[in-house]
């Protein structure tokens, strides 16, 4: 594995550790791009802005950090500066538009909610036999997809449907093919893995098998040791290996 652009950190107030503690981790495992992903920072009407964001007040302090770690270890590993956003219709434009004038090398869709913060919204990763919630946020994702801003989708199996398989299938082939159309890769979560979440899935996976897509490995780092995570390839390895996946070697990052 020589990438990872999947990476949070102490800022967004779920995670542990500094930058410079997760590219040393990176360095560690042959990393030679390593891509910071911190959840966008956004303030929503009424001025509300949720705890598992970077606080707009720190947003110029993480660019400058990741901007002169870039300089400093420059002959030892690449460092890129992104986001991690979700697809909400009535705020997705801004919060494009706010990453581009921070400067945004590239943004990935981790689409973690049906509906849009702050006010309801629902984890994608409860269990629902509710086929609006899974419609619901198939339709997000294929919507970002089609934007042209999104570089790849993070874990994008991880709406937990338990309900009639036959519409999980119709459903999350729309995603797929979206995918394949517009040649935007799907990930394949490492921390799903090494937490034993509920994705990655193979139902999901096996789907892909009939789509022609790429996939891109995430560590989806929230603490140094997930940043280098070497002990979930092998099972990242069996579902591309079992259901004939593309891995990239090198990702394309798609300026926002």
């Amino acid at each position: 594995m020589n990438y990872n652009f999947h990476t949070h950190t102490f800022r967004c107030n779920h995670a542990t550790g500094t930058e410079r503690e997760y590219i040393d981790a990176a360095i560690n495992i042959g990393i030679k791009d390593l891509g910071f992903s911190e959840h966008i920072p956004f303030i929503f009407p009424g001025g509300k802005e949720n705890s598992y964001r970077v606080p707009m007040v720190e947003v110029n302090d993480y660019i400058n950090t990741i901007n002169n770690l870039k300089v400093e270890y420059k002959d030892k590993i690449n460092i890129h500066l992104g986001f991690e956003m979700e697809y909400y219709p009535e705020h997705f434009e801004q919060m494009v538009e706010n990453a581009r004038s921070w400067g945004a090398e590239f943004l990935i869709l981790g689409q973690h909610s049906v509906g849009s913060e702050p006010d309801f919204f629902f984890w994608s990763t409860e269990e629902t036999e509710n086929v609006e919630y899974l419609k619901g946020y198939v339709e997000r994702v294929v919507s970002a997809i089609k934007s042209g801003v999104i570089t790849y989708v993070a874990h994008p199996d991880m709406f937990n449907f338990v309900g009639d398989i036959d519409i999980y299938n119709e459903e999350m082939r729309k995603i797929l093919k979206a995918a394949e159309e517009c040649r935007v890769p799907l990930e394949i979560n490492f921390l799903g893995i090494r937490d034993n979440r509920n994705y990655p899935t193979e139902k999901f996976w096996k789907l892909a098998q009939d789509f022609d897509i790429s996939v891109v490995f995430g560590l989806d780092a929230h603490d140094v040791d997930g940043a280098q995570d070497t002990q979930s390839m092998p099972r990242a390895l069996e579902i591309c290996n079992k259901y004939n996946l593309k891995v990239l070697d090198k990702l394309q990052l798609i300026k926002p």
